[in-house]
């Protein structure tokens, strides 16, 4: 018996060899198949399944807002995103990284009609919580190709809410089925199948209101290719697995522990505050605003960060004069900063010209002021109204009167500009959101207009003398207004 147990144990080392190979291969099998189809064990939905999915984006919407990670293809090709996601706002604040992020990789914050990112090709490759505070220097807008990577994540993540629940009935009607069961977080879920709104390719942007999938007599069976949805029995979604419209596999966890009221940057418009109607003290300080900006050398150096239309991104120096009535920049587009536009705006109207870039203001990058005296063979361009939202924005700034006594003017919050303590106030005139920045003795720091595109643009003001040169000689300005 005992010169048997050599043999006994080569046979029982091969037999786990033989297990062990067999579980590999089949380990390997389900990585490169991906996630295994419904077994014999799947079915339609109850009616409390049926009730729980068709409330689940209700569900997300009403808890306002949640950490998110996200996770875009597979293999060498996966793009993550990590952040947080305001669906009250709406506004999504991610760090994107991973081995294909390519140039997403960096920090990103999303409406559903507008993308800002803060490029940084060095980062690492598995992302982090972004700042609480995001940086304020490097931000660019940017137009991603629809339906696809980081545009078709965003379309994905706003179209998780919605203010409305979808009907319930086409998933009772096999439009639905139950996958199976798992824990997630210590959780007991559901993992459930439907398609509840349009998928990714559709042509209209998502939104917190898009209207889901209407109710049919002959609602369309769920099928492999509708998304996963990990339920609780709250209702509560925790995560969400589907595909883009070119086919790529994308998964969405949400963490509704970290969820942070994210900080829009200043070209979504800024720190949130508590909006209030202004005070009469307030309203008569936006009153004298004219006659303030007009008194003591009545100009200042500006500088322009506009992002304009989809992709636009200009920068520019320059400046402004309340008492003489002209402005005068110099402005680039961030990806073309080889060719610039002087912008010039007085009572004649407006004027532009296209000029050559020199070594001297090549260095001094997108903020380099324009260039004294005047260039008379430029080529100048005269029209009598504003081409775009930037000669809106100068116009607004000469102008810079208080709001009309039926104007609405809205108290949006405290902040600090150039170390003074200033009062945020939102005014619309004439079909135009204007923001000004005033400080206690009534200055303006900034302005800032709503564009078109749902974004805003910025003119700082730092008081100075206006440079010789700006106003020819025979225009000589009017003598300042002197304050009442």
């Amino acid at each position: 018996m005992e010169e048997d147990a050599p043999g006994r144990r080569r046979i029982t080392l091969v037999a786990l060899v033989v297990v062990a190979v067999t579980a590999a291969a089949a380990l390997v099998a389900g990585l490169l198949t991906g996630p295994s189809a419904p077994t014999a064990t799947t079915r339609a939905l109850t009616d409390d399944e049926a009730e729980r999915l068709a409330a689940v984006r209700v569900g997300t919407y009403r808890d306002v807002r949640a950490g998110v990670r996200v996770a875009v293809g597979t293999g060498a090709g996966r793009t993550d995103l990590v952040g947080w996601v305001d669906w009250s706002r709406p506004l999504a604040y991610l760090d994107v990284g991973g081995p294909g992020a390519g140039q997403d990789r960096g920090l990103v914050q999303a409406t559903p009609s507008a993308v800002v990112q803060r490029p940084d090709p060095a980062a690492i490759v598995t992302p982090a919580r972004p700042p609480l505070v995001p940086p304020g220097d490097r931000w660019r807008l940017r137009n991603p190709p629809p339906g696809r990577g980081l545009a078709g994540a965003l379309t994905v993540l706003f179209a998780l809410a919605a203010d409305r629940a979808a009907p319930a009935a086409p998933l009772r009607a096999g439009g639905g089925r139950w996958l199976g069961r798992e824990t997630l977080g210590g959780d007991p879920v559901d993992v459930l199948q439907a398609a509840l709104w349009p998928p990714p390719a559709s042509a209209a942007p998502a939104t917190t209101t898009t209207p889901v999938t209407t109710t049919s007599a002959a609602p369309a069976p769920a099928g492999d290719a509708d998304p996963r949805w990990w339920v609780d029995r709250d209702a509560r979604l925790r995560r969400w697995a589907g595909r883009l419209a070119d086919g790529t596999p994308v998964t969405v966890d949400l963490d509704r522990v970290d969820r942070p009221t994210p900080w829009p940057v200043d070209a979504l418009g800024g720190r949130p505050g508590l909006p209030r109607a202004a005070t009469d003290e307030e309203l008569a300080r936006l009153g004298r605003l004219a006659t303030r900006l007009r008194a003591g050398t009545g100009s200042a150096a500006v500088t322009v960060t506009a992002p304009l239309g989809s992709a636009a991104n200009l920068r520019g120096g320059g400046w402004l004069s309340w008492s003489a009535g002209v402005a005068y920049l110099s402005v680039a587009e961030l990806d073309t900063l080889g060719r610039r536009t002087l912008r010039r705006r007085d009572r004649a109207g407006f004027a532009r010209a296209d000029v050559p870039v020199g070594p001297h203001t090549a260095a001094a990058g997108p903020s380099a002021t324009p260039p004294l005296p005047l260039p008379a063979g430029a080529g100048w361009r005269l029209t009598g109204q504003p081409v775009d939202e930037l000669d809106a924005l100068l116009d607004a700034a000469l102008r810079a009167v208080g709001p009309p006594p039926d104007a609405t003017a809205v108290h949006l919050r405290s902040d600090r500009r150039a170390g003074h303590p200033v009062d945020v106030f939102e005014v619309r005139r004439q079909g135009q959101r204007l923001r000004y920045w005033l400080d206690r003795a009534g200055f303006l720091h900034r302005l800032e207009l709503r564009t078109t595109g749902g974004l805003w643009a910025q003119l700082e003001l730092t008081p100075g003398p206006l440079p010789a040169g700006i106003v020819p000689a025979h225009r000589k300005p009017p003598p300042p207004t002197r304050p009442g």
